[in-house]
């Protein structure tokens, strides 16, 4: 029997670190990037890392704990407009909100994007990513236009969503840092999600694959 108010299990062990390791390296890309030099080596390795991780949420978004899949928080524009307007709940939600999950779902298609231009760009000098030798230099031009933009709208939505987070803790007293962190909630009433050996074990799996997958392709 489910406990009203309880203290409720949202994010499994494997979410957190891939939420906290993805912006770690998002941070690590940006700072390379424009830093430049020989720092653009890590700025391929985190990028590859980047790359990395967004292939093992895509399997976990299907094969992870209850509120980690893609089904709990499908995309829902109307959802988030709703509740843009309304704005005025105060109840603790369960995984990811409306306006949360399209938040992440933009996030991580601009991330996508960033890596998969990343392989195809030059800097017009000594630095080449790994599969500008599959397409022409006209096309490594075009796509290394897109992954220099396309980095703005990363910043940009990175922006929003810390400033989401402020919002929520300072409008509506919800510490979504510290649910992150600890990957509880109070105030609920719904189910924990398995956070258990099992899952991790299944994770660990995952990232083991996702890595191979990486490290196959940007070797070829």
């Amino acid at each position: 029997m489910i406990e009203p108010g309880a203290r409720v299990r949202i994010w499994d062990l494997p979410t957190r670190l891939f939420h906290w390791l993805l912006a770690a390296l998002v941070v690590l890309s940006i700072t390379t990037g424009k830093l430049g030099g020989e720092w653009m080596q890590w700025h391929f390795r985190s990028g590859y890392g980047i790359a990395t991780l967004l292939l093992f949420r895509l399997l976990w978004g299907f094969t992870g704990s209850r509120y980690a899949r893609f089904a709990n928080f499908p995309p829902s524009p109307s959802q988030a407009w709703l509740k843009l307007r309304l704005h005025r709940s105060v109840d603790v939600t369960t995984g990811h909100s409306a306006l949360g999950a399209l938040s992440v779902y933009a996030l991580l298609l601009a991330l996508t994007v960033q890596v998969a231009t990343g392989v195809f760009t030059n800097d017009g000098t000594f630095t080449e990513g790994p599969w500008v030798k599959f397409v022409s230099g006209a096309t490594s031009d075009r796509l290394s236009t897109v992954h220099y933009y396309n980095h703005w709208l990363v910043l940009g939505l990175v922006a929003l969503h810390v400033a989401a987070i402020a919002f929520y803790l300072l409008a509506r007293r919800e510490n979504l840092i510290t649910s992150m962190l600890t990957g509880d909630k109070f105030g609920l009433s719904a189910p924990s999600a398995d956070d258990g050996i099992g899952m991790r074990v299944r994770a660990a799996v995952m990232a083991a694959l996702a890595g191979a997958v990486v490290s196959y392709l940007v070797t070829l």
